[in-house]
């Protein structure tokens, strides 16, 4: 175990700083999303691509890869053919669906003001 002094983001060992780094992308964010609405079902990759307009098959895949890793999401593959792969949130996948809400809450009430000061900065430029 790293010593840190906690909530240092200039640390890289720096606990948020690290979660930053693994869920700060849009595809992490809906993926829980939508695995959480579907909670306790599983969801097939087809499904949650379906279900998330704008993303590839090779940006879902490194998605979920990486999110098995983190031990946030379960992955069950079903021996047919073609393999039915499936998947859900573990527990700590679904302790991570709260506080990703706050922001999607914070996102809704005040992208408009930061898309107006961009707008605002960009006119002055």
């Amino acid at each position: 175990m790293t010593s840190q002094v906690r909530g240092d983001l200039f640390d890289p060992a720096c606990p948020t700083r690290r979660l930053l780094d693994r869920i700060g992308t849009k595809w992490t964010s809906m993926t829980v999303k939508v695995l959480a609405e579907a909670a306790p079902d599983e969801v097939r990759f087809a499904d949650l691509r379906r279900r998330m307009p704008g993303i590839s098959q090779k940006m879902l895949s490194a998605t979920l890869r990486s999110l098995v890793r983190d031990g946030l999401v379960a992955r069950r593959v079903e021996p047919t053919v073609p393999p039915s792969v499936h998947y859900r949130l573990t527990d700590l996948g679904r302790s991570l669906e709260g506080p990703l809400a706050v922001v999607r809450a914070w996102a809704e009430e005040h992208m408009a003001e930061v898309d107006r000061a961009n707008a605002t900065h960009d006119a002055a430029e």
